[in-house]
């Protein structure tokens, strides 16, 4: 369990983290894949990606920052345990419960499973921490705001996915980390901001490229097709909720021990491209798939002032503008 980028986002984590990272609940994540499932297809992304980078890879990464800007270890905690609850396949769970534009379904569990977890509230009473200064990062500005903020989570995930599916090299991402300090944005909390306008940019094109990424129709398409299979799995009892909160390994183990849903399992794993239509096709699995739209407009110093960089550069702005009015209103299938 190692990825290159985590390194520079600080030298040391508070004993509380470190020790939280080895209780059984956070190392499960270890086999829960950060790319919700679609790693598992024959996309060509996804083959030349870095891989695996997994929940707990993204999870100590948002803590380490955290820590890095707050130097608070509870704030650090919320950041490490923010998806403990998050099961296999990650959100392609908020496709099958039918939440995929929201994506909130896979995080109603997470006090749950602090709260439920003895390692963990041993190791938060040690430390002087309760539980509901874990249980929910969404209280502490750097580790999560809303969208288009920059959050320690949004970070993380651009940056690990810069890494591992663009290719990014690590000097290049190094540079970009070490622009950012704290600011008070227009709403007046603390948000992270670049000092420089030009590696904001920067950082917003990668940002621009990561959201691309997530609303592909190669993203949705094997999303939906596996959260097809994972409910009717579940409807037939080949899957429980159990498995779901287990590992991926698991899951995949149980769908290919039952006939059937094996083959569908080998159909949605040799997935390797995808084509769009305005009109319905038929013969085929075929899904129209709307999707969140996750993008970061973050802030920078400029002539003295905090600005976003969307206020700063009208071509950013142009860029997001675009991305913003993506239409889903096709049907997808596999190109065969």
């Amino acid at each position: 369990m190692s990825l290159q980028h985590l390194s520079i986002y600080s030298a040391d984590m508070p004993e509380l983290v470190e020790k939280l990272v080895q209780t059984p609940q956070m190392q499960r994540l270890d086999e829960i894949g950060m790319h919700c499932g679609c790693e598992y297809t024959n996309l060509p992304l996804y083959k030349q990606s870095i891989l695996p980078y997994s929940r707990l890879m993204h999870s100590i990464g948002v803590a380490k920052i955290v820590w890095n800007f707050t130097k608070d270890a509870a704030q650090a905690a919320a950041g490490l345990l923010h998806d403990i609850a998050t099961p296999a396949f990650a959100h392609t769970v908020d496709f099958m419960q039918n939440d995929h534009l929201m994506q909130e379904s896979t995080e109603v569990k997470t006090k749950s499973f602090i709260s439920n977890s003895a390692p963990i509230r041993v190791l938060l009473d040690k430390h002087g921490v309760n539980v509901d200064d874990v249980n929910d990062y969404h209280k502490y500005p750097i580790a999560d705001n809303d969208t288009p903020m920059l959050s320690a989570d949004r970070l993380e995930y651009t940056i690990g996915n810069a890494h591992t599916v663009f290719h990014t090299d690590i000097s290049k991402i190094k540079e970009i980390y070490d622009n950012l300090v704290i600011e008070k944005n227009e709403h007046g909390n603390e948000e992270l901001c670049f000092r420089s306008a030009e590696i904001a940019k920067e950082f917003a094109e990668i940002a621009l490229k990561n959201s691309y990424f997530y609303v592909s129709d190669e993203d949705r398409f094997s999303m939906q097709f596996l959260a097809d299979l994972l409910r009717y799995s579940w409807t037939a009892g080949v899957v429980t909720d159990d498995d779901l909160y287990s590992t991926e390994t698991r899951v995949i183990e149980n769908i290919k021990a039952v006939e059937g849903y094996s083959t569908v399992w080998d159909d949605f794993s040799q997935i390797s491209k995808v084509k769009a239509s305005k009109a319905e096709v038929s013969g085929v699995f075929r899904a129209k798939v709307f999707a969140k739209k996750r993008y970061i407009d973050p802030l920078a110093l400029a002539g003295g002032k905090v600005k976003r960089i969307s206020a700063i550069d009208a071509a950013v702005k142009r860029k997001i503008k675009r991305f913003l009015r993506l239409d889903f209103d096709k049907w997808l299938y596999e190109d065969k």
